[in-house]
């Protein structure tokens, strides 16, 4: 039984990162050499984290293959698929710092496929006018967060895993540590600490069909954040990959890298007709993620789809040697499941993936504006806008993972700040009257994300908007009429029933941002406010009122620096064709 009456153990630490996927490991080595005392804890076992789900490739302006490019076109590029409502500081800082992350993670072992000259190699990626995704194979993900890993365990730096962190605390404005289930030892623990870090990832997985693991992405970060008085931003902006697999029903939702596509991988509806040709004759299946996404979503819809409503993606017209060296873990799924790539179409369909909304921050410090809490990677809202540029979320993390580490050494150290903060004595501030406990939470999970899908997907408009808030109410007090003793539930169950609190949270935020914003930009397509509106160049931002309400904020996007803005100006564009 689950018993919330004393802490089991409390420990302290200088710094708490929450997460440990690329964007929390790279905080803490940053920490751990400037000699900082630093810990990870994470919910799933130490380099098990969504990073690895990364696939494609990892963007930077090396100009290995294509000499012209610059970290500017890189960054014109990123505010171009990102409909220009990216945060400019966001934009610069990661794509200047870009080709030097790569170095480093070359450096310290990571296995980039190279060309015969021995530089790292570099794809095609969507929407990006020049080669500079670098990539291992078709995982690249993991190769990264391997990397660190092992960078991570030659330094020292462990990590607390199979721990969920529920709740931060705070001493009057300050966030001074978290409480944490711990899931191996099925206690309740308090974790102290100076400086908290959130690197919880995004909130793809309220979704129904998502490419994540159903039970990670579900908003943690958003909820914890909000609850501790932080700003959320854009959370109406969910990208949704154009193709994740249709079956087997357990691989539902799994990406299917867009390198596929970025290798020449063709999209043909039922009638094996190639219908990019419709939709963006110019940039075929290489355009932006909700250009491709929403042409599917239309295919399907007017009866051009699979049984299954789904498309093919067939790279078939390549030679099986060129997929198992470029797409070896795509050729290896699919053979396990009884296909030739090489011999046969995958059929696809599009896939919730990555959320660009989340923590309002300054990127040049990972600050939320709340005293002593910081975020990094997905959790943080800025750099992508309206929509990612593929094999942008990879370099985000390690390149402002660092600058967040770097900044929280110096405070520690006390170049900005004097003295080391004191941690204060806490009283025991969690109440399981918080919640109303469920004896069937994963049910009710079900039930949210499949609303989610039908309300607030791929096209959306006010009246499934507003039903999908009726019925979001609705749930809520089912929950609330159907609620029992946490006395009674095992620890599995109340692990289960945080996710639901967090899906119920977070999906109630996107409904009303997406209300909210009358217009089409990015991966937010309204049909019934199809066309862009210059009065919508801007970030819907979010708190909690003294009431607990929430409450927005329209906010006008800062200015583009002058050498970004002449990138810009000279129009650089991916010629689709050269890839035929």
């Amino acid at each position: 039984m689950m018993v919330f009456k004393d802490i089991d153990k409390e420990l302290t630490t200088d710094v708490l990162i929450i997460g440990a996927g690329a964007a929390g490991i790279r905080t803490a080595i940053a920490l751990k050499e400037a000699g900082v005392d630093c810990m990870l804890v994470s919910k799933r076992e130490f380099g098990d984290a969504h990073t690895k789900m990364a696939a494609g490739g990892i963007n930077a302006s090396l100009g290995n293959l294509d000499p012209e490019d610059r970290w500017e076109i890189h960054a014109a590029d990123t505010l171009k698929e990102g409909h220009f409502v990216n945060d400019p500081k966001a934009v610069e800082l990661v794509c200047k710092n870009a080709p030097d992350a790569i170095r480093e993670l070359a450096e310290w072992g990571c296995p980039f496929n190279t060309n015969e000259d021995g530089k790292i190699n570099q794809r095609f990626f969507g929407a990006q006018s020049y080669r500079r995704t670098c990539f291992v194979g078709d995982h690249t993900g993991k190769a990264i967060l391997d990397t660190l890993v092992q960078k991570a365990k030659d330094m020292g730096i462990e990590c607390l895993d199979g721990k969920y962190v529920f709740e931060l605390l705070k001493n009057k404005d300050r966030v001074v540590g978290a409480l944490v289930l711990d899931k191996k030892e099925k206690q309740l623990l308090r974790i102290k600490s100076h400086y908290t870090v959130i690197a919880a990832a995004g909130y793809a997985s309220i979704y129904s069909r998502s490419s994540s693991r159903k039970n990670e992405n579900l908003g943690d970060a958003m909820r914890l954040a909000l609850r501790a008085g932080a700003q959320l931003k854009d959370m109406e902006m969910v990208q949704f990959h154009p193709t994740g697999m249709v079956k087997p029903e357990e691989f539902e939702g799994k990406l299917v890298t867009e390198a596929v596509r970025g290798e020449g991988g063709h999209l043909l509806n039922a009638d094996k007709k190639r219908f990019m040709e419709d939709y963006s004759p110019e940039m075929m299946e290489l355009d932006a993620r909700d250009e491709v996404a929403r042409a599917i979503a239309r295919e399907i819809a007017k009866g051009r789809g699979t049984k299954d409503k789904g498309v093919y993606l067939d790279i078939s017209h390549k030679e099986e040697g060129f997929i198992k060296k470029k797409l070896p873990d795509m050729y290896e799924r699919f053979e396990s499941l009884g296909i030739n790539i090489s011999e046969k179409a995958m059929e696809v369909a599009p896939t919730s993936h990555y959320s660009m909304g989340g923590l309002l921050v300054d990127f040049e410090n990972g600050f939320t504006g709340v005293q002593g809490l910081y975020a990094v990677g997905e959790a943080a809202c800025g750099l992508h806008g309206a929509n990612r540029l593929g094999g942008n979320s990879l370099i985000e993390t390690v390149v402002l993972g660092k600058l967040t580490g770097e900044e929280l050494c110096r405070k520690i150290k006390g170049e900005d700040n004097g003295e080391k903060i004191s941690i204060p004595e806490l009283e025991q501030s969690f109440s399981p009257k918080h919640y109303p406990w469920q004896a069937q939470p994963n049910q009710v999970l079900v039930k949210i994300k499949n609303l989610m899908w039908d309300h607030a997907g791929i096209i959306r408009n006010e009246k499934g908007l507003k039903e999908g808030l009726q019925q979001l109410k609705a749930i809520e007090e089912e929950i609330v009429a159907g609620s029992v003793s946490v006395e009674g539930l095992d620890f599995e169950n109340v692990w289960a029933n945080m996710d639901l609190f967090t899906v119920l949270e977070v999906s109630k935020l996107v409904l009303k941002a997406a209300l909210e914003r009358k217009e089409s930009r990015g991966a937010h397509y309204r049909e019934d406010f199809p066309d862009k509106d210059e009065n919508w160049e801007a970030n819907l931002v979010w708190n909690l009122d003294q009431d607990g309400q929430l409450k927005f904020e329209k906010l006008k996007v800062p200015a583009i620096s002058p050498g970004v803005q002449r990138a810009l100006d000279e129009g650089h564009s991916l010629n689709y064709h050269q890839l035929e």
